[in-house]
């Protein structure tokens, strides 16, 4: 089969993937061997390509938000699964299951935990293979390719909406607009939220306003009222004190990404006083991506995504890199 690989982490315009023949992986005794219909472009993936994450693996495939038809299953798989069965794998991969965590229901922080496209090879190929365990039935009323977002940058933004700690009918700040943050949007709008959007780039603000926001403005400009809760998606570290200055009293910030640039320093009056918080976002456990494509199921999210072709994949992560995605990515394989 054709499959990309992280050859040498570093800057998209070195070329640290190549495209190569490699054989068809085989499942293990619980896996599913998935063919890979579509595949969606995350930025977690252009950390993996760039190098800003550590290798996990040499010469790892990229790609976790996969789309896919179950075309064999290992000896070990039980009821539930068939041939052409329609299925997502997502980032999250393998957890221990016997943790102190996964026993209280944070799977998304053990310690033994592992990730599609960075421990083991995920969708830049024709194939795939995921534990049983860990793949996603998916809900019915879209395309293949308006899936396979939901896979990671939606199920990501369903948990920092838990983290940000939103309340109802509250006022909810979104720093940056790409995959993850127009479907975290969306939920929010839904559930009554009144969204305030900051983000460079006129497409990735005329889509907040079509999607219903009630105001966009630059990434570091200050919304036109104090806000209960902010997500920051972009990877920015210097968007960290505007966000929480632009907090009100109890507010608090989510942080999104598994990676972000140096934070700048923090003046405890301005920035965290008046019991303002900043925490992080953690990967997300099975409950958060089953609750995620349940809502997706009764709610029809809008989802804009650009296509490519697989022999486009390096194409498709320099345009992410360099701001030409509006909304998610997408390779089409099937």
């Amino acid at each position: 089969m054709t499959g990309w690989q992280v050859r040498r982490p570093g800057p998209m315009r070195g070329r640290p993937l190549r495209s190569v023949s490699m054989p068809v992986p085989e499942p293990g005794p619980g896996d599913l061997l998935v063919r890979v219909l579509v595949c969606g472009v995350c930025r977690t993936d252009l950390h993996v390509a760039e190098g800003d994450l550590p290798v996990h693996r040499q010469f790892v495939v990229p790609g976790h938000e996969v789309v896919g038809e179950v075309v064999a299953w290992g000896d070990a798989v039980g009821a539930g699964f068939g041939l052409g069965d329609r299925v997502g794998i997502g980032w999250l991969r393998e957890t221990c299951g016997e943790c102190r965590y996964c026993l209280r229901g944070r799977e998304n922080l053990c310690p033994g935990s592992r990730y599609t496209g960075w421990d083991e090879d995920g969708g830049y190929a024709e194939y795939a293979v995921v534990p049983a365990a860990f793949a996603h039935r998916l809900p019915d009323g879209y395309l293949d390719e308006e899936l396979a977002p939901l896979l990671c940058a939606g199920i990501i933004g369903y948990r920092a909406l838990a983290c940000a700690e939103v309340p109802e009918g509250g006022r909810l700040g979104i720093y940056g607009f790409g995959g993850s943050a127009h479907l975290a949007a969306q939920v929010a709008i839904a559930r009554g939220a009144e969204v305030h959007v900051m983000t460079r780039g006129d497409h990735a603000r005329t889509l907040a306003l079509e999607l219903g926001a009630a105001s966009v403005q630059g990434p570091a400009d200050p919304p036109p009222v104090p806000l209960d809760s902010a997500i920051l998606f972009a990877p920015v570290g210097t968007l960290v004190p505007p966000a929480l200055e632009a907090l009100d009293r109890g507010g608090t910030l989510a942080v999104a990404g598994i990676h972000l640039s140096d934070i700048p320093r923090l003046n405890y009056q301005r920035h965290l006083f008046e019991e303002r918080r900043l925490r992080s976002v953690t990967a997300n456990t099975r409950a958060d991506a089953r609750a995620f494509l349940d809502f997706a199921g009764t709610h029809r999210l809008l989802v804009t995504a650009k296509g490519y072709t697989l022999d486009e994949a390096d194409r498709a992560l320099t345009d992410l890199r360099e701001g030409r995605v509006t909304g998610a990515a997408v390779l089409i394989l099937g």
